[in-house]
């Protein structure tokens, strides 16, 4: 399965741009202007714009003009920030379950630990059976091969001499030599793949999100019968990470 390769980071970039000058005109700023301020041409402003708009970012005045949203006051007042944030990416995630059409998982590598710190899903998007904790399956599941390609090579193999990979299916890989060399060899702009590496009967998809110095993923699950819709939902969530990005990033 070749997915092609998409990033969120460059438009993450642009946002940030958009919103520091929407910040810079609290009464309001004409569309024409932002895209001279911002140096955005209409063309790459247009999407963002949607995109902050429907995030609540930015919000449209009667006349036309934008000006900051309800999403960015709460994520910039440090008072209530954690929380917000928190409601914030649950929304996204959210939202994100119901365009791919499978369970989405946000998750972190936290002092030398895979942590998944928030998940969405509903009846008709299950979400993995946790049946080997994620902590020590990161060589079998997406979450944790997207995360560890985030690390130097040698990071990678101080997770992998405390965790020892075990095989869990028939399909996991074992050998740290053969995982090294798949983790290495990885596009950092393509999903990282688990085809029933971690579980019989479930395949997932993951993709880097990462904020300073922050490792994170973002990834989705979907029964087997349904792997042929991994393709797809894997570019959708690839997509879609860059209002998880943005809001990590405020």
């Amino acid at each position: 399965m070749r997915l092609e390769p998409t990033t969120p980071y460059r438009s993450v970039q642009g946002a940030l741009r958009v919103l520091e000058t929407v910040a810079r005109h609290s009464g309001g700023i004409g569309e024409a202007e932002l895209a001279r301020e911002s140096g955005l041409g209409p063309d790459r402003l247009a999407p963002l714009l949607r995109m902050l708009v429907r995030e609540s970012y930015v919000e449209r005045l009667a006349d036309g003009s934008c000006a900051g949203g309800e999403a960015l006051a709460r994520l910039g007042s440090a008072r209530d920030h954690d929380e917000a944030l928190r409601a914030k990416l649950q929304a996204t995630l959210d939202r994100l379950r119901d365009s791919v059409g499978a369970a989405v998982y946000l998750s972190r590598y936290v002092d030398g630990e895979v942590k998944v710190t928030q998940y969405a899903d509903s009846p008709a998007t299950p979400k993995v059976n946790e049946w080997v904790d994620f902590r020590v399956s990161a060589h079998a599941t997406a979450v944790g091969k997207s995360l560890l390609t985030q690390l130097d090579h040698q990071g990678r193999r101080d997770h992998l001499a405390r965790y020892r990979p075990a095989r869990l299916t028939s399909r996991t890989i074992t050998s740290d030599k053969v995982l090294l060399s798949r983790l290495a060899a990885q596009p950092p702009t393509v999903p990282v793949l688990d085809l029933q590496e971690y579980a019989v009967g479930t395949v997932c998809a993951a993709v880097p999100i990462t904020a300073g110095s922050s490792v994170g993923s973002l990834a989705l699950s979907l029964p087997v019968e349904h792997a042929h819709r991994l393709r797809q939902a894997a570019e959708t969530l690839n997509r879609g990470a860059a209002p998880v990005l943005l809001s990590l990033a405020i």
